[in-house]
C-alpha cells in the first residue's frame, strides 16, 4: 500500500515537472519571441573623448583627399592602359596644393585628386622630394569646393605616449578614421635614393596600403606628420606605423612650391652597395664613380677602374665621425651645408689620408 502511494505521488510530480515546463516554453514562445522591433534603449551622452574625436573628424577630414593615379607599364597590359595605384593626401593651401608621398605618384601618366564633396579634380606633379618621400601635386582646374587647407603643428616637443590619429583612404575605403599614441621618435626610414629619413615618428595608428600621403594629426586636429609607411611582412598595418615629421614638411613643401625641387647636399660620387664594403672588410662608403666637373672630382677622388680593378676610394670619416653607409654620409653632408667644405677621410689602396671637399646641390 505505502508502494503504490509513493508511485503515485512520483507520477503527480513527473505531471507538474512536465506542465511547468512546457507551459513555460508556451509562454515564452507567445510572450517572449522578439518578433517586433526592440524598443530602443536610451544611452547617456557621448563621453569627452568621444566628442572630442568627432569633432576633430568632422573638422579635419574635408582637407583630406583621395588621389589616384595611373602609371604605364610596357609590355604588361596589351590594351596599354597600364596600371592604377592610389594613395591619401591633403590640402595645404587655398589655390588647390595638395601635400602626399612622392611614392604615390611616382611613375604616375597621370593624377586626379577627390576631394570632400566627391568631385574628381586632375591635378599635376609640381615638386617631388624623393630624399623625404614627398611631393606636391597642384589642382589643374577649378572646384566646386571650398579648398580647406589642414592646420598645421609642430613635430620638436611631440612625446611618446601622446594620443594621434590618421585620416586617409585604406584599400580605397574613404575617409577612415584610425587612432592611437605616439610610440616612438627619431626613427631613420630608408628613403628611395638610399638616403634616410631623420625624425620619423612611429605610431601604433592603423596605417594601411592607401593611408599613404594622409596626415597624422595631434588631439588639437593639427598636422604633426605625414604617414608614409608600414612595417609588416603582409603589407597589412601590424601596429606599427611611420610618419615623416611635420617640420620636415613644413620645411620643404614651399621649396617644392616655389622651384619644384629642393637642394640636396653631396659631393658628386655614386657609390657601391654596401655589402661590397663587408666583402672587401672595410667599414665606409666605397666610391663607385666619381661625377665628372663634380666637387669630389675637383678634390681627386677616385671611383672603380674597370680596366685596372683597382677598388674605389672609401670614405670612413666626415669631419672626424665614422660614416658606414651613404644614409651617414648624406646625413653629415647636410650638417655641414652647401656652400660648406667637410673633411673626408679616404682609404685608398690601404693609405689613410684627409681631403677637403666642397659641399655641392646635386638635385
Amino acid at each position: 500500500m505505502g508502494g503504490e502511494r509513493f508511485w503515485r505521488y512520483m507520477l503527480i510530480w513527473a505531471l507538474l515537472i512536465g506542465t511547468v515546463w512546457v507551459g513555460d516554453r508556451f509562454v515564452r514562445a507567445i510572450w517572449l519571441t522578439g518578433d517586433e522591433p526592440r524598443a530602443v534603449t536610451p544611452r547617456g551622452s557621448l563621453t569627452d573623448a568621444e566628442r572630442s574625436t568627432i569633432d576633430l573628424f568632422n573638422a579635419t577630414a574635408p582637407s583630406v583627399v583621395y588621389i589616384f593615379t595611373d602609371r604605364a607599364e610596357p609590355g604588361r597590359d596589351p590594351s596599354g592602359r597600364g596600371s592604377r595605384g592610389a594613395g591619401s593626401g591633403f590640402i595645404w593651401d587655398g589655390v588647390g596644393h595638395v601635400v602626399t608621398n612622392h611614392h604615390v605618384v611616382e611613375g604616375a601618366t597621370s593624377v586626379a585628386v577627390r576631394l570632400d564633396n566627391g568631385e574628381a579634380i586632375p591635378a599635376r606633379v609640381i615638386g617631388v622630394a624623393p630624399n623625404s618621400d614627398l611631393a606636391v601635386l597642384r589642382l589643374t582646374s577649378e572646384s566646386r569646393a571650398v579648398l580647406r587647407p589642414i592646420p598645421v603643428g609642430s613635430s620638436a616637443d611631440l612625446h611618446v605616449g601622446q594620443s594621434v590619429f590618421a585620416i586617409g583612404n585604406p584599400f580605397g575605403l574613404t575617409r577612415s578614421l584610425s587612432t592611437g599614441v605616439i610610440s616612438a621618435l627619431d626613427r631613420r626610414l630608408p628613403a628611395s635614393s638610399g638616403r634616410e629619413i631623420a625624425g620619423v615618428i612611429q605610431t601604433d595608428a592603423a596605417i594601411n596600403p592607401g593611408n599613404s600621403g594622409g596626415p597624422l594629426l595631434d588631439s588639437a586636429g593639427r598636422l604633426i606628420g605625414v604617414n608614409t609607411a608600414i612595417l609588416s611582412g603582409s603589407g597589412a598595418s601590424a601596429g606599427i606605423g611611420f610618419a615623416v615629421p611635420v617640420d620636415t614638411v613644413n620645411k620643404i613643401v614651399p621649396g617644392l612650391i616655389r622651384e619644384g625641387r629642393v637642394p640636396t647636399a653631396g659631393i658628386g660620387i655614386r657609390v657601391a652597395p654596401e655589402e661590397l664594403a663587408a666583402q672587401i672588410g672595410v667599414t665606409g662608403v666605397v666610391v663607385a664613380e666619381v661625377i665628372d666637373g663634380s666637387a669630389a672630382a675637383r678634390a681627386g677622388l677616385r671611383g672603380f677602374d674597370p680596366a685596372g680593378r683597382r677598388l674605389g676610394d672609401v670614405i670612413t670619416h666626415a669631419d672626424g665621425h665614422p660614416v658606414a653607409t651613404l644614409a651617414e654620409l648624406a646625413d653629415r653632408l647636410e650638417q655641414a651645408g652647401i656652400g660648406r667644405t667637410v673633411t673626408l677621410t679616404v682609404l685608398r689602396e690601404g693609405r689613410s689620408f684627409t681631403v677637403d671637399v666642397a659641399v655641392i646641390d646635386i638635385s
